[in-house]
């Protein structure tokens, strides 16, 4: 569900039950502790639980951080190296953590968390504070302890920290168990995608669901794909009888219930019946009247398996509006695993680090052949390799008027005729051109990077980037496939821009930064234009001065997926118009984003982009 005001929640509750060979669990309420400031609660009984390295004054002492009044504050000893730390008074799988910011906020900051008060691991690291209220989820990290700390690195202002609250949301793992509960609670769980950082799998074990079957409550919710699957690690071989899954409105109407030894190798022990899948395929109603179903399946035989998935086939219809119908993806509050085993040292697995070795040029093309080298580069053609896009004006042809090379440089220019081109059905004004290295190269992370000058005028939309090569697979499609924006211009002369997107952070929701040429450079100067791309961050370059870095900590804990750890391609073009120039220029006619000042400079000839040569290089 992209929009959660869309989506409300569940119908009357429904038993769904393949055998009645064992009785279902009785209905759980909600653990007292679910989605509950368990910061506060720790304060509350023992206010002694919270130190910090100091306080400006008798009225902004740390507990007041602790104290769920939104109104008092802690403010610390003005020092950049301030700190203040809490004991949970129990260990907890922390899933988010909150901070509510006074005027003198964190620049730099790091979060922490330690088993026993003296061994630190930082789970969240600021570079680029800018106050007001942050929220840092944790997923897909292990962040498991009895300690938090809040370490500064640098104020924003001369005075000190300065902090309304300070919330931990979370709870403890089922640990192992010889009697009948729920080993799922509180332990780690994984999804291929998710819809953004407050939607990740992890609210699928925290142990709770609204009442009403209806809040915006913690949960997980799919991107817009029916092949999705969300699963929970029991953290050891248990005996299972029984599944319960909490969903919100967008439930599945078809899944698989699937356990595995290993986490690779899958068997299918439960799936609706067709009678089943036909009541839920013929529940449709509208976005704001749906609510979803609370699924409780008892297994004929108990079995065994330390993971546990639910594989889903097929997603709820919904009037949109009636009689026509949409999907959106899978949300479910709650997955509980009810039988005996388990082990509360399931843990996350650690994330990538950075790569050793030196950088060596793996692909370069200075174009000084007398043609474009088609073993290095594709041509791309509107209604052949891709279709219309972003509203664009321009057709992408194969022709020496459009791509070719000359004086050692690739130039993609841009032409018009009048109706002159035909292309997927559709009549065209414009032609330009576009190449990429889909077919014949691409790579995981390296350092990617190209000296280009580009075109001047309102809607001429050169563009130097990076596109996920799965991005073509139909059950992961964009953004999912992550797309890297290394230099984009839509016609002005002074500055560009760079972005990243993926699940959570695409198109106008991007993450991005704009770049104003120094000492008044400009655009259609030769600059050059790059990105490095480690399994850790994405820094940005126009001319060797870093203009953008995006951390995969900062991404996932307060965006979505980082899904950049896959096989990318290179792109350049030059388009016309659209989405990206409109929302600048606001021009609607003639053109959506091209006026007709810059069809002029179209049809006079020599609106083109050059590019000198492209680089990638990958440590060897």
């Amino acid at each position: 569900m992209r929009t959660r005001t869309l989506l409300t929640a569940l119908t009357a509750l429904t038993l769904l039950v393949a055998t009645p060979a064992l009785a279902a669990p009785a209905p759980q309420a909600a653990a007292a502790t679910w989605d509950t400031d368990r910061a506060a609660a720790a304060y509350a009984a023992n206010p002694a639980a919270v130190t910090a390295s100091g306080s400006e004054n008798a009225g902004t002492t740390p507990g007041l951080a602790f104290d769920g009044d939104g109104a008092t504050r802690w403010s610390s000893n003005f020092a950049d190296d301030a700190w203040i730390r809490l004991d949970l008074g129990t260990t907890l799988r922390v899933d988010r953590v909150t901070l509510d910011w006074e005027a003198a906020y964190g620049k730099r900051y790091v979060l922490e968390i330690s088993k026993n008060g003296t061994d630190w691991t930082p789970f969240y690291t600021e570079t680029a504070g800018t106050g007001g209220s942050v929220t840092t989820s944790t997923y897909p990290q292990e962040v498991t302890g009895r300690y938090i700390r809040l370490r500064g690195l640098e104020r924003s202002t001369p005075y000190g920290y300065s902090l309304y609250s300070f919330k931990v949301y979370g709870g403890e793992a089922a640990p192992a168990s010889t009697t009948r509960t729920n080993l799922a609670l509180n332990h780690p769980a994984y999804s291929n995608y998710y819809q953004h950082n407050g939607n990740s799998p992890a609210y699928v074990t925290d142990g709770g669901w609204p009442a009403n079957f209806k809040d915006d409550a913690t949960r997980w919710s799919s991107d817009w794909n029916a092949d999705r699957w969300v699963s929970v690690d029991l953290g050891a071989s248990s005996t299972i009888d029984t599944v319960d899954f909490y969903w919100e409105s967008a439930y599945a109407v078809d899944y698989l219930l699937q356990v595995s030894d290993d986490n690779t190798t899958w068997r299918t022990v439960y799936e609706p019946s067709a009678a089943d899948i036909a009541a839920r395929r013929a529940n449709i109603q509208a976005p704001a009247d749906a609510t979803g179903r609370h699924d409780t399946v008892t297994l004929p035989q108990p079995v065994t398996g330390r993971y546990v998935r639910m594989l889903g086939k097929e997603r709820r219809s919904f009037y949109n509006p009636a009689p026509y119908t949409a999907q959106f993806g899978y949300s479910l509050y709650e997955f509980q695993v009810w039988g005996t085993g388990g082990n509360a040292a399931a843990a996350y697995p650690a994330l990538p680090g950075d790569q050793s070795g030196t950088y060596q040029t793996t692909f370069f093309d200075d174009f000084t052949s007398a043609a474009l080298d088609r073993s290095k580069w594709r041509v791309v053609r509107t209604g052949t390799e891709m279709g219309p896009v972003n509203g664009e004006s321009q057709a992408y042809v194969d022709s020496t008027d459009n791509v070719r090379t000359q004086n050692g440089e690739l130039v993609l220019a841009a032409k018009y005729c009048k109706g002159c081109t035909q292309a997927g059905g559709g009549t065209y004004d414009f032609t330009s051109g576009r190449i990429d290295t889909s077919t014949h190269f691409d790579f995981t992370y390296g350092k990617v990077s190209a000296r280009m000058k580009l075109p001047v005028g309102d809607g001429f939309w050169p563009a130097f980037w990076l596109l996920g090569s799965n991005v073509d697979n139909p059950s992961v499609s964009w953004p999912a496939s992550g797309e890297t924006d290394i230099m984009e211009n839509i016609g002005y002369a002074n500055w560009t821009s760079t972005s990243l997107h993926g699940p959570g952070y695409s198109a106008d929701g991007n993450i991005g930064a704009r770049q104003t040429y120094p000492n008044g450079g400009t655009a259609d100067q030769w600059h050059t234009y790059a990105v490095e791309w480690t399994p850790t961050a994405m820094r940005f370059y126009v001319d060797d001065n870093l203009v953008q870095e995006t951390t995969r900590n900062k991404l996932e804990s307060t965006r979505g997926q980082w899904v950049f750890d896959h096989n990318q391609y290179v792109i350049l073009n030059l388009a016309l118009g659209g989405a990206y120039p409109a929302g600048w220029n606001q021009v609607t006619t003639p053109y959506w984003g091209l006026p007709q000042s810059s069809v002029d400079k179209v049809a006079a000839g020599g609106v083109q982009a050059e590019v000198d040569w492209v680089r990638v290089e990958q440590k060897k």
